[in-house]
């Protein structure tokens, strides 16, 4: 069973292919032949992969070195019987974080459930002579089943028999155009997927013709149930963002446990009560542990969220938001995302003129313009007749809906040749009214055109059109009109110069030609077209560049980032479509063109190899799905952030498999979208680029917040080992502690969230995904105002205790003074280099709803009889909020120095390195003119 499943049927013929899978084109297979294979093969569908459940995702929540730690508090607090509101507060911030997380967890993939709705539910299948209908799961290897248009493939077939058949496989290869396929012809082994024009693959759609094949593959042994399988291999990896908080928790957890080991070593040594020792070991744990960073981190991405939404992107996953602001490099998909998946004519070519057509897109706007200067496209009766033979030999519409929206019926190739008769004033209703068409030959793969009759009662005759390939066309004219609409000789080596030209440009071409006939002429075939054509012109198009997706990637490459294109689309019309982007990459030996790497050349290279091609070259053309996974995985090997953008089946290992995948909303496939971290709802690159800007904003945010957070924690665990090394009573208690963590912290931080992004966003390259959230300087800050903290508010404790105060009292003093110098710090925090006067003071009015929100629980925790009860409180008086304002103040004033001195210090190294990069200048201009 092995050796059948691993054969290259395309490489084999028709009759060869029958004969390895014992089956006949006529009968098929027997009844107890098919249920023979069906044992040895199975169903024909895709495995379901196993899931975690949602108790296994809950419990997952508290897999984390700091909530192990919290537990172990609220467990000891709880076996001592000292404080049980202690215990239930530290147990009730576990849960409610536990919840947090678990609400704001991706759904469980569904991209396997979407892969087993992708395959059709009923075949035409050929059984012991008959033709019958059946589920399409009951078919096996060695059946001949029948496929025409409109129908999907129901699993993979080797063609036998073929008419006018084309296929949609954009889904599975990427191809943005339906391929044709034909039976005959055996193929390379390793030719691509793409490529493999007598194979239909399972999923794909066929939009023309008809034909007979013999299933080779069922279920799991599919060219799409090995894209299935990839996705189920492909690894979810952390992002950026998780990376550091998980590498940032486990430094916190060795600290806490050694600074509680050493808090609790000194106590004892002190002679303390044991009890009273474990509660202060206990509260410079939770004390130090940061229990609204959780909350806070999902609610600053679920902002990010919010943000994305309204610029067209809608993330899946909530770390993606912070991802993007990671990106080093972007994968992008070619057709709709970088181009308009709009074919657009461009130029136009007769004998004797050439002539470029303006505008994009399917919007009929747009003038045609001689290439020369000279020659009136008007006036040029080769040029208007080229049109027009595109505008009659024509079977697809251009209709405008009532909002405005000129859309194509049909296929976009055709519509192209619309617009650009429209452009010229032509009309369609207009022209088939004038020149009725009496007779067509539609194209078929094995004669590469199409012809249409037409009356031409004008000058008497009915006029013959034809339309294809240029190697077809050519070689069957004998004469070609110029631009007054004489005919002179037919001149092919200028023609072909012209074709080969267009070629390396990347355009698709179509040669259009005519014939006359007599008026009584009612019918027309391939032998009336061999001979005797009058060459027109030609009509060179391709899938335009979306404007904003030009500005887009400027934008994207000035930040930082590079932009690569991975498309199913061919190297040379990839590769003039980068260079009309503007992507960077290595270039040819000329200097002149990207470099594309196809399929081929990837699978031929090692893996060392792809390395180093995948920093260097911008164009992927013709790879498969497997060959996009390793391109992912040889950047993510050089250390780079990938963003990968996909619309098919085919993109979907890959798009799992990058730090942050990108799905289509429009043309993507439920695949993609369920693969994706991202979906974009319009389909355009450039809202890429803002959502990248997004992400930058919310790690500055988190960046914001942690380095607002932390000091807290820092003074509060400092006050803890202070308080033991002095030998007083601690100046908060570990309920007090998880007060201000949880609430008064939460509160003010959510505000950092609602920042808005600074100015310059854009204008930074991208993070190195190795640093550290927490910088030297950010260290330097958050040490900085722990001090203080430590200073202020052990000082007024003191202060409150000499001053016969009750011990409820000054922890009362003490807490409000973390609070309060917390608020004036989370001004600081608004910019890490500016101050609150140059970001607008009101720019953020979340903020001051925070800081009213704050002294609303403060007043609270003070003066409300209940939770003086719950909270160990008490009230204070006046001249002792005094004091702890003052205190507040300080430590704005502090950390604003600390601000414009290091702002003084940028400014003189910027301008050294300005006076040095000027001297070079001069340096070199001096040795110039020496040289010379």
């Amino acid at each position: 069973m092995d050796l059948l499943l691993s054969k290259c049927w395309h490489q084999l013929p028709p009759e060869n292919v029958l004969q390895v899978l014992d089956t006949d084109m006529k009968k098929g297979l027997d009844v107890l032949e098919v249920k023979r294979r069906q044992e040895n093969y199975g169903p024909n569908v895709l495995t379901r992969m196993k899931k975690k459940g949602p108790i296994k995702r809950f419990l997952l929540q508290f897999h984390n070195p700091l909530i192990y730690i919290l537990i172990m508090a609220g467990a000891l607090t709880l076996w001592l019987k000292e404080g049980l509101v202690d215990a239930t507060t530290i147990f009730g911030v576990v849960l409610i974080n536990a919840v947090i997380g678990f609400i704001q967890e991706s759904k469980a993939e569904k991209a396997i459930e979407a892969l087993e709705g992708a395959l059709t539910t009923e075949a035409v299948v050929i059984r012991s002579g008959k033709t019958q209908h059946i589920p399409a799961s009951e078919l096996v290897p060695g059946d001949i089943v029948t496929i025409q248009s409109g129908s999907r493939v129901p699993a993979d077939l080797r063609l036998l028999k073929s008419k006018d058949l084309q296929v949609a496989e954009s889904a599975l290869t990427g191809e943005s155009t339906p391929v044709i396929k034909e039976s005959s012809s055996p193929l390379a082994c390793d030719i691509g997927l793409g490529d493999r024009v007598n194979m239909a693959y399972a999923s794909t759609l066929v939009t023309y013709g008809q034909a007979l094949g013999v299933v080779t593959a069922t279920g799991d042994h599919t060219e799409l149930g090995r894209i299935s399988r990839l996705i189920a291999e492909a690894k979810p990896l952390e992002t950026p963002l998780t990376r550091k908080i998980a590498h940032f928790s486990h430094i916190l957890l060795f600290a806490i446990l050694g600074l509680a080991g050493v808090v609790f070593l000194i106590g004892t040594l002190h002679g303390q009560p044991l009890v009273d020792t474990f509660m202060a070991a206990i509260a410079l744990a939770v004390g130090a542990i940061p229990e609204g960073l959780p909350a806070v981190v999902t609610i600053t991405l679920a902002i990010g969220v919010s943000r994305m939404a309204r610029r067209r992107a809608i993330i899946r996953k909530l770390p993606a938001v912070e991802t993007l602001g990671s990106t080093t490099v972007i994968c992008s998909d070619k057709t709709g995302t970088l181009t308009q998946n709009q074919m657009t004519v461009q130029h136009l070519c007769a004998m004797d003129a050439c002539f470029d057509i303006r505008g994009t897109g399917y919007a009929p706007e747009g003038e045609i313009v001689s290439q020369d200067g000279q020659s009136e496209p008007v006036g040029h009766k080769a040029l208007m007749r080229t049109l027009e033979a595109g505008l009659l030999c024509n079977d697809s519409e251009l209709v405008d809906d009532p909002a405005g929206h000129w859309e194509a019926e049909g296929d976009p190739t055709e519509v192209a040749l619309i617009v650009s008769a429209m452009k010229s004033g032509l009309r369609r209703g207009e022209a088939n009214e004038a020149h009725a068409r009496v007779d067509v030959i539609p194209f078929e793969s094995q004669h590469q055109y199409m012809a249409s009759l037409h009356e031409w009662k004008e000058e008497g005759v009915r006029r013959a059109f034809v339309k294809g390939a240029a190697e077809v066309v050519l070689e069957r004219c004998r004469e070609a009109m110029d631009g007054e609409g004489n005919l002179k000789p037919f001149d092919l080596p200028t023609i072909m110069h012209t074709v080969e030209g267009m070629a390396r440009k990347g355009l698709r071409l179509l040669v259009f030609a005519c014939k006359d006939f007599p008026e009584e002429k009612e019918s027309i075939d391939h032998g009336d077209l061999k001979e005797d054509l009058i060459f027109l012109g030609m009509q060179a198009m391709i899938d335009p560049p979306r404007p904003e997706a030009i500005a887009a990637v400027e934008a994207c490459q000035k930040a930082g980032m590079r932009v690569k294109m991975i498309t199913g689309d061919h190297a040379l019309t990839a590769s003039a479509i980068a260079a009309q982007l503007g992507l960077k990459g290595q270039l040819d030996d000329k200097g002149e063109n990207l470099i594309a790497w196809t399929g081929q050349d990837i699978a031929r290279v090692s893996d060392e190899g792809l390395m180093d091609g995948a920093q260097s070259i911008a164009v992927f053309a013709r790879v498969s799905p497997e060959q996009k996974l390793r391109l992912v995985e040889a950047l993510q090997a050089r250390g780079e952030v990938v963003a990968m953008t996909g619309d098919g089946v085919n993109d979907a290992p890959a798009l799992k498999q990058a730090d942050i995948g990108i799905a289509m909303g429009i043309t993507g496939t439920d695949v993609s979208k369920e693969a994706a971290d991202m979906v974009l709802t319009d389909d355009n690159f450039a809202s890429i680029e803002a959502a990248v800007e997004e992400g930058r904003g919310v790690f500055d945010n988190l960046t914001k917040f942690i380095s607002w957070a932390l000091p807290a924690n820092i003074g509060q665990g400092l006050l803890v080992v202070t308080s033991i090394l002095v030998g007083v009573a601690l100046p908060m208690l570990p309920v007090q502690i998880l007060w201000i963590n949880m609430t008064t912290g939460g509160i003010l931080g959510i505000a950092l969230a609602m920042e808005p992004k600074e100015t310059n966003i854009m204008d930074r390259p991208p993070r190195n995904p190795d640093s550290p959230i927490l910088t030297g300087n950010i260290l330097w800050r958050i040490v900085l105002v722990g001090l203080v903290i430590l200073v202020g508010a052990f000082g007024l404790f003191e202060l409150a205790e000499m001053s016969g105060a009750s011990l409820d009292e000054a922890r009362t003093i003490a807490v409000n003074t973390v609070a309060v110098v917390q608020t004036f710090y989370l001004l600081n925090c608004r910019s890490m280099t500016r101050s609150i006067f140059q970001l607008g003071f009101f720019s953020n009015g979340w903020i001051f709803g925070a800081i009213a929100g704050m002294i609303v629980l403060q007043m609270t925790f003070t003066y409300v009889p209940f939770m003086n009860f719950i909270m160990s409180s008490a009230p204070i008086g006046l001249e002792d909020w005094g004091r702890i304002v003052a205190v507040g103040l300080a430590g704005y004033f502090i950390v604003e120095l600390d601000k414009g001195i290091r702002r003084w210090i940028a400014a003189r190294k910027g301008k050294r390195q300005r006076d040095e990069d000027a001297s070079g200048v001069d340096a070199q201009r001096v040795r110039d003119g020496a040289d010379n």
